[in-house]
């Protein structure tokens, strides 16, 4: 604003955003603005949604059941979740459960822990036999790359800002 303070300040917490919806809700268009800021956000973690797919892709596999692919129907799930709003608000890439995968909702969180494995039977009989998943693949994939996400994810709320404040100028 020319001489002025802007309409909010923006910082790297969740106060920040939640500054920043509150902005959004007092335009005109502000479900537009909203809509528009999600999708950047998802957009900004695409990149790290792409190398947690790829990671779990690379684990290896003994099996040669008819079902439906352990590893792909994990990859399926991996997707960059942006909430505005509510209890949460911020933005993060998740595997969601995968309750149609025979019964092993909870696959993206076993298959990323070494220590206790699952147990499963061989060829849905006896007996039974504890499998081990690749250590740490989802977490892995972001290693070293976090920084560059969330300078990502706060230009996307920065250029909101900047949105909103050359309409109040």
């Amino acid at each position: 604003m020319p001489g002025g303070e802007p309409p909010f300040e923006l910082t790297c917490t969740h106060e920040g955003l939640d500054a920043l919806v509150r902005a959004i809700r007092q335009e005109a268009d502000g479900k537009a603005l909203r809509k528009d800021l999600a999708k950047n956000m998802r957009e900004a973690l695409k990149p790290g949604a792409a190398a947690a797919k790829s990671s779990i892709m690379s684990m290896s596999s003994t099996g040669t059941g008819t079902g439906p692919g352990l590893r792909s129907m994990i990859a399926k799930k991996i997707r960059p979740e942006v909430k505005l709003g509510g209890r949460w608000s911020g933005a993060r890439v998740k595997a969601f459960k995968t309750p149609g995968l025979r019964g092993f909702a909870n696959a993206a969180k076993r298959t990323n822990r070494r220590d206790g494995g699952w147990r499963t039977l061989t060829y849905g009989r006896e007996p039974w036999r504890t499998q081990y998943g690749k250590r740490h693949w989802f977490d892995e994939a972001f290693e070293g790359q976090t920084n560059r996400y969330r300078d990502a994810v706060l230009e996307a709320m920065a250029e909101m800002a900047r949105r909103i404040e050359s309409r109040v100028e």
